[in-house]
């Protein structure tokens, strides 16, 4: 089989990062020639085989001109010596470059949408891209509808391959709140942050951790500081076996704007854990959570109602383990070796 080349930005720490390390893991075993290209950056949080090429062909371009031109011109390069392989853009920006990158040239070429689509800034451009694509993977059917006709022909739906490295956890919960994710305004950490205070006032032997790293730490520190629960709030950054860290917590909180489906998110809940999550447009938490039965969904931004669900989770906690026992579920309907064949299929069709 041609050389698959997964194009993402880097690989510092994240879900998108996560699900291309999996996929690329699982066909270098199988000994298919795999290479990764990182076009803004050259970090690798997780681990890939030794087999898998490795390519950075810029760093941040920081909106020079120059160095998206160098860019351009080395993933160029690299498409014309390697003319039979398969280009998986798992990136919207991944896309526009190799798009324009790849012009002239003849790969089978594939997209993956990793987000809430209706949040892109220029839509026009990245559609125009998308449609030179053989085949669009979106994460869930609303992502699908919300692209023009042309694009929604060529696309489907295939959810983020699991692969928990942990076992499910059973045992008794320590009284830790989690949360695992950039720390980006789409998150939404400060309303967590907000939740977490009206929870903690009664519950005083609580704490919050945030794994993850991001520009909006500064801010969430400041404002952990004002709300005056700086002393229970703990930054825990990156963590390269965060699944080990989070698996005993009393409960996992997702509080998103918005998301395609979060990663962390579906191995908090192939852990066991009694999981929390915002009913995020494009529908990524309603399509793996059944609300009440494997996790609980509030509305995106309900303040008050993050807080009722966090409360109940904590003051029943026989109730939590009854929806971490039906969440451990995903773990069979999920593997990477099955999410694999899915990508495959698309390419053999």
């Amino acid at each position: 089989m041609e050389k698959i080349v997964f194009v993402i930005p880097d690989m510092p720490g994240g879900g998108t990062e996560r699900v291309v390390a999996l996929l690329a893991n699982e066909y270098s075993r199988r000994g298919i020639p795999v290479a990764v290209l990182l076009f803004a950056g050259d970090e690798r949080a997780y681990p890939l085989d030794s087999g898998i090429e490795v390519l950075s062909v810029g760093g941040p371009s920081g909106g020079s001109l120059s160095a998206r031109l160098g860019r351009l011109r080395r993933m160029r390069q690299f498409y014309r010596e390697n003319k039979h392989c398969q280009i998986w853009a798992f990136s919207a920006m991944g896309a526009v470059f190799s798009t324009v990158a790849s012009f002239g040239q003849r790969h089978f070429f594939l997209v993956s949408e990793r987000n809430d689509p209706t949040r892109y800034d220029h839509r026009r451009i990245r559609d125009l891209c998308y449609r030179r694509a053989q085949v669009v993977v979106c994460q869930t059917a609303d992502a699908v509808k919300s692209f023009p006709a042309g694009i929604r022909k060529k696309s489907v739906v295939i959810p983020n391959p699991l692969e928990p490295e942990e076992a499910p956890y059973t045992g008794e919960r320590e009284k830790r709140i989690v949360a695992v994710g950039r720390l980006n305004a789409q998150k939404n950490h400060k309303l967590l942050l907000r939740a977490f205070t009206s929870f903690a006032k009664s519950r005083t032997d609580y704490i919050l951790e945030l794994y993850g790293q991001g520009e909006l730490e500064p801010e969430l520190r400041t404002l952990a500081k004002e709300l005056g629960i700086d002393s229970c709030v703990i930054f825990k950054g990156f963590s390269s076996h965060v699944l080990a860290d989070i698996r005993t917590a009393a409960m996992y909180v997702l509080s998103s704007d918005y998301e395609g489906i979060s990663n962390s998110m579906l191995e908090a809940m192939a852990l066991g854990l009694p999981v929390i999550a915002t009913d995020c447009p494009i529908g990524g938490s309603r399509m793996y959570i059944r609300d009440g039965v494997n996790g609980l969904l509030v509305p995106v931004g309900d303040e008050q109602r993050l807080v009722h669900a966090m409360e109940r989770l904590a003051d029943e906690p026989a109730y939590g383990e009854r929806l971490g026992r039906e969440a451990v579920k995903l773990r069979g309907e999920l593997a990477t070796a099955k999410i694999a064949d899915k990508f495959l299929a698309l390419v053999r069709r």
